[in-house]
């Protein structure tokens, strides 16, 4: 019984992946020749999307953690007399870097 289930998923799966799938094809066996035609022509697209795409977020999440963090130790200083300053420099430290990151990140990766 539970082989009449597996089988049949089985099937469209491996289909599925045969009909999906792209052949890569090397010129007289050059294989890493073809990885790295692939690699440049993607890599500027990688870039783009790293650097308008994810440091930006990035960016917006930790902003608001470091808001937020700043938030609740001013709190706590008001209760407590005494203000908290790790957490809210580290995550001032990880917002700078964020924000600086897509003007080197691609000297110091080499690309």
């Amino acid at each position: 019984m539970k082989l009449k289930r597996i089988l049949p998923t089985l099937c469209i799966t491996i289909l599925l992946i045969s009909l999906f799938s792209a052949t890569a094809y090397a010129a007289s066996g050059d294989v890493a020749g073809a990885i790295e035609d692939t690699w440049n022509d993607a890599s500027d697209q990688i870039k783009t999307v790293v650097n308008k795409v994810i440091f930006p977020a990035i960016d917006l999440i930790l902003a608001v953690f470091f808001f937020a963090k700043l938030g609740t130790a001013y709190f706590d200083y008001r209760k407590h007399g005494q203000f908290e300053f790790a957490a809210p420099a580290i995550l001032f430290a990880c917002l700078v870097f964020t924000l600086t990151a897509p003007l080197y990140i691609w000297q110091v990766l080499g690309m």
